[in-house]
């Protein structure tokens, strides 16, 4: 049986480590037409640097509107992908959204289940929004997997642009991350 049909067992353990500067070349490694089959296809190197831009930008940002970051390898340090969160809003309420690339050689090891459990508790530590959304492509099998065995709910179906003017039909998974602090330092739930 592949790795990519393996059935459920541990996630691999991961870490995940700020996004810095110096991580334009995993962006391009993830960039290759098989991870972005379900995202419109590779990007330009122009659109890799902006989004390397924002990645750096967010990483930066200590007011709770996201971070991004390199999953690591727990064993030898070796990049194995990107996930981060950030702010949208959805359905008139403002949320976490998060987003993963594994790169191919670490795929069915349980690499983006971990590190979408550890992205989790980043965002629950923030303690600013409930709740951590994902939209994979209803497509996307691998993503969707994740999704489950990650802990969130299916909430449906929904219609979404990624990249913008690329109308995409996707899975709307929702994490609950639990009480958040209100600007009155009252903690709701």
């Amino acid at each position: 049986m592949s790795p990519q049909h393996a059935p459920d067992r541990p996630a691999a353990p991961v870490r995940i480590v700020p996004w810095s500067q110096g991580d334009l070349e995993l962006l391009h490694r993830a960039n290759a037409p098989e991870l972005m089959d379900h995202l419109g296809g590779p990007e330009s190197d122009e659109q890799l640097a902006l989004r390397h831009a924002r990645y750096t930008l967010l990483s930066a940002d200590r007011t709770g509107k996201g971070r991004m970051y390199r999953v690591v390898l727990a064993a030898d340090g070796e990049d194995a992908g990107t996930i981060g969160f950030w702010q949208r809003t959805w359905q008139g309420q403002e949320v976490y959204e998060t987003g993963w690339a594994v790169l191919p050689g670490f795929q069915g090891l349980g690499v983006a289940t971990a590190a979408t459990r550890a992205v989790a508790a980043a965002a629950r530590a923030e303690r600013r929004h409930r709740y951590l959304h994902a939209y994979p492509s209803v497509e996307n099998g691998a993503s969707n997997a994740v999704c489950r065995k990650a802990g969130f709910e299916l909430r449906g179906t929904c219609e979404l642009e990624y990249p913008p003017g690329n109308p995409m039909r996707s899975n709307d998974w929702r994490l609950d991350l639990g009480p958040v602090d209100t600007p009155d330092g009252i903690l709701t739930g």
